[in-house]
């Protein structure tokens, strides 16, 4: 009988230790640890930052206009390619799709916009770097949008005149067609190009001027698009107050785990760092190419690019002092290390963007992990990763803590919806 309570107390003993290991695993972080957490923390982020090269950022009146451009597929070549259309709010501003489709199809994934105020550089190469660049990139697209800067400014005529001259100031009268045709632009059509090359220069500056003011509409609007707190914030913010019950309920002890492994053993964090996840720089994680498609080249040609765009911090267009384009006068232009190269995306809400990758090569959470697992040979340039042998438990905890990140987004609420 001694025996047996002997047996049954060690039982009990073995299972107390279990269960105090458990909830401690859970709640205690070393001091390295609770510094790296914090900076996670969505109470980290810093105010909306200032874009100095868009006059009308911070502008509410322009943020209404933007609103309404966004959604509006009138700006397409055939009536019907919004902004929207690829970044869907319902999807975290996103569209699910590998690759983005307007009237035609893109080989890039359409990137969230949510948090992309706080970035210097736009697109998974960063060939752009404000949100007004990126919004007029799209526009002259002919896989996106597909029309040009006379058609935009003729819809501004058209439909939005007073809320434009609100804003701007008086739009110019655009109504003689020889000298501002209907369809006009340096794009790849060559009668449009073919117009715009025989409209005098004072006639293209007028029009690229209204054409850069939309994007700088479009650009008050999207800045306003940034990440609500998830669960991990939650967490984090009752371990900063020591509150060691609120912590157990915000995560499981799986997700709790995985976040070690994401700030440890795992890696992630080299990329994936800040309250958002990413550290907006570019890196050759060995992603295959897509079937179908070249390899592509990413920050390499993405550089290059943003150097030579006219709506880049620098240009004629932006409202910067050349001191404020720190980002673009001191960019790395050159180097293997930018081959293959790509910005991380933000991983709030991360669960509801798939696939994933710059091309959509991965439709799971699970799929991208195994990558990460066991990183193929890059298909140009050299990739950064180093194989990191996790077991099967491991990656789904690591998988279970990025589901723990959605959060939704923070915007006012007449903004996460189509204008009525």
């Amino acid at each position: 009988m001694k025996r047996v309570f002997l047996l049954i107390g060690g039982v009990l003993l073995i299972a107390a230790i279990i269960v105090w290991w458990a909830v401690t695993s859970q709640t205690s972080w070393g001091d390295a640890e609770k510094a790296t957490l914090r900076g996670l923390w969505i109470g980290s982020l810093p105010a909306l930052p200032a874009d100095p090269s868009n006059a009308y950022a911070a502008n509410p009146q322009a943020a209404a206009l933007g609103h309404k451009l966004f959604f509006d597929p009138r700006f397409s070549s055939n009536g019907e390619v919004a902004c929207s259309t690829c970044h869907q709010p319902e999807l975290m501003f996103t569209d699910g799709l590998p690759l983005a489709e307007g009237v035609g199809t893109t080989t890039r994934k359409t990137m969230t916009i949510i948090g992309t105020a706080y970035s210097p550089w736009q697109f998974w190469d960063g060939r752009k770097d404000s949100q007004w660049a990126q919004a007029l990139g799209p526009l002259e697209s002919a896989v996106e949008h597909g029309g040009t800067r006379t058609q935009y400014a003729h819809l501004i005529d058209e439909f939005y005149r007073a809320e434009y001259e609100a804003i701007f100031g008086a739009l110019p009268d655009l109504s003689d067609r020889a000298r501002f045709p209907e369809t006009a632009g340096p794009v790849e059509d060559p009668s449009a190009r073919a117009a715009w090359e025989a409209m005098t220069g004072e006639d293209r500056d007028t029009v690229t001027r209204v054409y850069v003011n939309l994007g700088k509409a479009i650009a008050a609007y999207e800045r306003l698009i940034v990440p609500a707190p998830s669960r991990f914030d939650q967490y984090v913010e009752a371990l900063l107050n020591n509150d060691g019950k609120a912590m157990r309920a915000a995560l499981t002890a799986d997700e709790v785990a995985g976040l070690r492994l994401f700030i440890d053993r795992a890696q992630c964090i080299n990329c994936h760092n800040g309250a958002l996840f990413t550290n907006n720089d570019f890196h050759n994680t060995g992603v295959p190419t897509a079937p179908g498609l070249e390899p592509d080249n990413g920050r390499a040609s993405g550089v290059t690019q943003v150097l030579g765009d006219e709506f880049n911090c620098l240009g004629p267009w932006s409202d910067a002092q050349k001191e404020d384009c720190s980002e673009l006068r001191f960019v790395t232009s050159e180097g293997g290390q930018l081959q293959g190269a790509f910005k991380p995306p933000t991983l709030r809400n991360v669960a509801a963007t798939a696939p994933y990758m710059h091309a959509g090569q991965y439709a799971t959470l699970e799929e991208v992990l195994m990558h990460y697992n066991h990183p193929p040979i890059a298909p140009i340039g050299h990739t950064e990763l180093e194989p990191l042998g996790l077991p099967a438990r491991e990656r789904l905890q690591i998988v279970a803590f990025l589901r723990s990140l959605s959060g939704g987004v923070s915007a006012p609420p007449e903004f996460l919806q189509a204008p009525q």
